[in-house]
């Protein structure tokens, strides 16, 4: 397929604001490709040249993408930014310039393989001239591009290619595309689930059909989307759901890390990422909740992995938290949020050394233990890993029957400085990108009663008056995500509650992100001054939840939605949680109605 049809399939995406469209082109878009233009296809529709969890990026600032334009279409810099600060978007003065450049090379149709290709060999440069190879490269291939497809190529190095298109929206339209409906879809799911890579999954898909989607199985190297927690109003509704035993451990607030070790050769691992050790190849690699290789931030964790993991091959999960070895003392998220940084970082290591708190384990020596029961897979967990352990230490388990034990256990927990507990189901297995009733979290009490926060989407920005110019931010439009339907609710408008710092953070954060219509994945009555692509998480405190008629988070057939009250700011959530993973409309209408349960009485 060459690479202009993918870009006319690319205007029709941007046009649509319905995610059922969104669906309907995608599949036709799959249909038309061959099979191994499939993969590519996926990534370069989320902006990428390889799935998220590998270091690969562009690596090109919105000056050096000019400089590449400029030097494509014969024009200066500043002539470039003057017409990007005119148009809002780098790819539509890219486009502009490149309808006026007479002598642009015409008649060469590039494949997408082509300018995949291409785009890869760019984010792959390193070493001395990087910059000027990348120019280079990108103004060469502009060159070749008729005007749409620059412009979208020029979007895709700057991350600013806003399609709003979501996981799930693709695997819909893979199943519709190959089998005329959406029932291949929960297959599909579980195979991404078990690799985190859509374009591997999709070229699978299409080159080997269900068969093979079903034999995809857990891969050293590649992330397992995290298991998630489901909300309950009480103690007593938990230990319905759990049993007369379960398993109970503190809720620490830091940073979700999965660490994937090999000892032997692991294909496909830059050689830069081999550290010789013992007997032979050490590998460590660790991920963020949200599929990002962390394993350059974090020297601490991987020299510990080495040391105190006993195994030829694990995949473990844990969670990474600031610790004060002299106080005992665990830090507040704050503190925890500085190790996340890309200078400096061996020098943060000894001012604010981390521990990982392991707390489950999903491969061991070779083989996908996620099946096995939760009891089952602490105990191997316990087998590898030393309780009194250095960096990698297991997570404190209590098994409780009770809800005396467990508000025990909980107010131990608070005054340690945690969070609250995680209540575990011992005979579950892992579910991988699934929330359920196998886990559940308490989080800290207020008023006697347990209560939670709500990770909420940024949908979109009020334009700053008075004071709040400055910023350029006066409010926040925020959602929920809605699971069954695939897209964003809104469920609050703040307006105060954020400092001055975090009114500016904001305003940054929104002009990376802005959209010139509402994303299809939206579904909000109310306008704001704009609407930003939903990948920013919140956390947001408030008073209550109540029924609202403006907005549509778990709207009704009376047309009543769900609203937070009195909501404020409590902290950014964009490093560590992705949007999809946010409060579900679900857990929305338990917490309403714990709320409601609690005024009854």
């Amino acid at each position: 397929m060459h690479f202009s049809t993918l870009s006319k399939y690319y205007e029709k995406l941007e046009a649509t604001s319905k995610r059922l469209e969104l669906i309907d082109i995608l599949s036709k878009l799959f249909k038309q490709a061959k099979s191994d233009e499939i993969g590519k296809i996926c990534y370069l529709i989320q902006g990428r040249v390889a799935p998220f969890f590998e270091p690969i990026e562009m690596g090109m600032a919105e000056n050096i993408v000019a400089v590449a334009i400029a030097r494509a279409f014969n024009k200066e810099k500043e002539h470039v930014i003057k017409l990007y600060r005119k148009l809002g978007n780098m790819g539509i003065a890219a486009e502009e310039l490149s309808r006026n450049h007479e002598s642009r090379i015409r008649n060469q149709e590039l494949t997408i393989s082509q300018v995949f290709n291409e785009l890869l060999k760019i984010a792959k440069f390193s070493g001395e001239g990087t910059v000027e190879k990348k120019v280079s490269a990108l103004s060469g291939l502009l060159k070749k591009l008729d005007p749409i497809s620059a412009k979208h190529v020029v979007n895709i190095p700057l991350g600013t290619l806003r399609l709003g298109i979501g996981d799930a929206t693709v695997l819909d339209s893979l199943s519709l595309s190959k089998h005329g409906d959406k029932t291949l879809r929960p297959v599909l799911e579980d195979a991404y689930n078990k690799t985190s890579d859509l374009g591997f999954v999709a070229e699978t898909f299409f080159k080997k059909g269900i068969n093979g989607i079903k034999n995809i199985k857990l891969t050293l190297g590649k992330p397992i989307r995290p298991a998630l927690a489901e909300r309950l109003p009480s103690a007593d509704e938990a230990i319905k759901r759990l049993g007369n035993e379960f398993a109970a451990e503190p809720k620490f607030d830091g940073f979700r890390v999965q660490i994937h070790l090999s000892r032997a050769h692991l294909r496909g691992v830059p050689q830069a990422q081999h550290h010789l050790g013992g007997g032979g190849e050490e590998v460590v690699q660790l991920f963020s909740r949200n599929l990002e290789n962390t394993t350059h931030a974090f020297p601490d964790i991987v020299s510990g992995a080495k040391k105190e993991i006993k195994a030829k091959s694990a995949i473990l999960e844990g969670e990474a938290i600031a610790y004060n070895p002299q106080t005992q003392e665990f830090l507040p998220f704050q503190e925890t949020t500085k190790r996340r940084r890309k200078y400096k970082i061996e020098e943060m290591a000894k001012k604010l050394p981390l521990v990982l708190f392991a707390f489950d384990l999903l491969y061991l020596n070779g083989k996908d233990i996620t099946q096995k029961p939760y009891r089952q897979r602490r105990k191997l967990l316990e087998s590898i890993v030393s309780r009194n352990g250095g960096v990698i230490k297991i997570a404190q388990e209590k098994i409780l029957k009770s809800t005396k034990e467990i508000t025990e256990f909980f107010n131990e927990a608070i005054s340690e400085g945690l969070e609250g507990l995680m209540l575990k189901k011992l005979d579950s297995p892992y579910i991988a990108g699934g929330r359920g009733f196998h886990w559940i979290k308490f989080k800290r009490t207020q008023a006697g009663q347990l209560t939670d926060s709500v990770d909420c989407v940024l949908l979109g920005v009020y334009s700053g008056k008075g004071k709040r110019t400055e910023f350029g931010v006066g409010g926040l439009l925020v959602g929920v995500y809605d699971e069954k339907k695939d897209e964003f609710v809104s469920i609050s408008r703040i307006g105060t509650g954020l400092t001055d710092e975090e009114f500016r953070k904001v305003n940054e954060i929104s002009k990376q992100l802005r959209v010139v219509h509402k994303p299809a994945r939206v579904n909000s009555d109310i306008t704001p001054s704009y609407w930003v692509e939903p990948k920013v998480v919140l956390e947001i405190q408030a008073d209550e939840i109540t029924r609202s008629p403006i907005h549509t988070a778990g709207r009704d057939r009376e047309g009543l939605g769900y609203a937070l009250r009195f909501p404020r700011l409590v902290k950014f959530r964009e490093a560590d949680k992705r949007a999809e993973d946010a409060t579900t409309v679900e857990e929305i209408k338990k917490l309403y109605k714990q709320q409601f349960n609690h005024y009854k009485k």
